[in-house]
């Protein structure tokens, strides 16, 4: 491709503010090491300790100042470009028909500065990283808004309209935060990260005022001297009080003033966030479907998550850029599915069809057999009497995963799309648009023969690629794929299906 040679004046700088902004970071990710210098040196001149943090913090704004001055970038109507480096210059480009999601976030130090990051990325990932994603960081706030809708606009031609509003003007509401939701932070997987994360904050804490040997001995003594039930639950309701806390601080800090919107011009917006503000923005033609999520704990109480099957995310459900909804109401999960795609009722919430009692017997088959096998060889192997029997007492819960895993199977074709559904433990429901669909894969093993069974997986180019009906009668599957897709499996039903 010929390159034409820019004009100065096309360049732009960032923002003068991160000249403050980008040392205040640095200075606050070395705060441990400062201190560390000024405690290790406690026996020094107080001045040279000064004069070497000095130094040090000088090393840090003049890098911050390159930065600033060899740093560049432009839009044009097919390209956003990125030039950087002093020494080593590196000079990147992004064809705009290639860009697949504009995010836009603000750290705490952004906001205080009324700056934002802009990252623009492709969906292109290699290593499980996005190979082609440029990051503007940082960019006043309102710019960044003004570039987000020009990257989003596909009749954009090429002018940035300086005078364009921050906000899209008749967008339209879908979702919005309900505090009530927050009854469901302590079901998400979050609440055991919480766990650690509050229990590591509280024993640093006690650690830094040297408080460690009088509370922790403390308690120690108590729990010792205390009955075995008492320290029990002592102990459990301390782990659930910092779950519950720990779960509800991530929801609120990650969904604070949560908004879903769809823009004039089909495009999708998320902006979530109480420190870090994030503003995700999916367009609407590279949508591709919906599945709604239903992780084991959310499904005692009857909670659910949405997520965006979209192009260009960089896999599944796009490491969070496709969560639609936080865990909120099945019921809501469904709704907001149903308005994202502008079908009502939605395609989620359909009545599915059951699939073959067969396809029960293989999951009770394959949930028995190996829990049965492993007890019968460890009661012939020389180990304690006890072995054996602790690995028999997980049938009744490999039991029960393959009766919950029979109850989820089931798939149904609406007008526009193909509903699927199927998990043990965490149940997802996808709704994938039968025009998005680009290919089939037939597979049935020599046991799924015997049984009468296939799976078909619809091909896509969205979400994780391919989405399975499992375990569906042989000709209904077939019927399914070819009713989808007309005309693409009839080449190849001659040669039965593929094993």
């Amino acid at each position: 491709m010929t390159q034409v040679t820019p004009r100065e004046s096309d360049w732009q700088r960032l923002d003068p503010r991160m000249l403050a902004v980008t040392p205040l970071r640095q200075l606050a990710r070395f705060l441990p090491v400062i201190v560390v210098v000024l405690v290790i040196g406690m026996g020094q001149d107080l001045g040279e300790r000064v004069d070497g943090l000095l130094v040090g913090v000088l090393i840090v704004l003049l890098t911050g100042m390159l930065r600033w001055f060899t740093t560049r970038y432009r839009i044009t109507s097919k390209h956003v470009e990125l030039r950087s480096g002093l020494l080593n210059r590196r000079a990147r480009s992004v064809p705009r028909d290639r860009i697949r999601s504009v995010d836009v976030t603000a750290g705490l130090m952004h906001r205080l500065f009324r700056l934002s990051v802009v990252k623009i990325g492709t969906g292109e990932r290699t290593g499980g990283v996005e190979s082609r994603e440029l990051t503007l960081d940082a960019i006043s706030t309102a710019e960044a808004e003004r570039v987000r809708q020009r990257l989003l606009d596909p009749l954009d031609a090429g002018h940035l309209d300086r005078s364009a509003v921050t906000v899209a003007p008749g967008a339209t509401e879908l979702a919005v935060l309900n505090w009530c939701w927050l009854r469901f932070a302590p079901l998400t997987a979050s609440s055991l990260v919480a766990v650690g994360a509050v229990a590591g904050a509280c024993e640093q804490l006690i650690g830094d005022v040297g408080a460690d040997a009088v509370v922790v001995g403390g308690v120690r003594e108590k729990l010792t001297t205390a009955p075995l039930w008492l320290a029990i639950a002592a102990f459990a309701g301390l782990v659930l009080v910092i779950a519950l806390v720990g779960s509800a601080l991530i929801f609120v800090e990650a969904w604070w003033g949560f908004q879903l919107v769809r823009e004039l011009g089909g495009t999708l917006r998320i902006r979530r966030g109480l420190l870090t503000t994030r503003s995700v923005s999916l367009e609407e033609r590279r949508l591709r479907g919906v599945e709604v999520v239903e992780p084991p704990l959310l499904r005692v109480g009857r909670g659910a998550r949405t997520a965006a099957v979209a192009t260009g995310l960089g896999g599944r459900r796009g490491h969070g850029r496709g969560t639609l909804l936080p865990p909120a109401p099945r019921n809501e999960a469904h709704r907001v599915s149903g308005a994202v795609l502008a079908e009502d009722p939605s395609p989620t919430s359909t009545t599915l069809s059951r699939h073959p009692l067969v396809a029960l017997r293989r999951r009770l088959v394959r949930a028995t057999l190996p829990v049965l096998a492993g007890s019968v060889t460890l009661w012939l192997a020389p180990v304690p009497a006890w072995v054996p029997w602790a690995t028999l007492s997980v049938l009744p819960v490999t039991v029960l995963l393959a009766l919950d895993a029979y109850r989820n199977l089931g798939h149904a074709l609406t007008g526009h799309y193909l509903v699927t559904r199927h998990g043990a433990g965490v149940r997802g429901t996808v709704a994938l648009q039968r025009s998005g669909v680009i290919g089939w894969t037939v597979s049935q093993s020599f046991f799924q023969r015997r049984a009468g069974l296939v799976t078909v997986t619809a091909t896509t180019a969205a979400g994780s690629g391919g989405y399975p009906v499992i375990d569906v009668a042989t000709a209904e599957g077939l019927a399914v794929a070819k009713q989808v897709v007309p005309g693409l499996l009839e080449p190849f039903l001659q040669h039965g299906p593929a094993v």
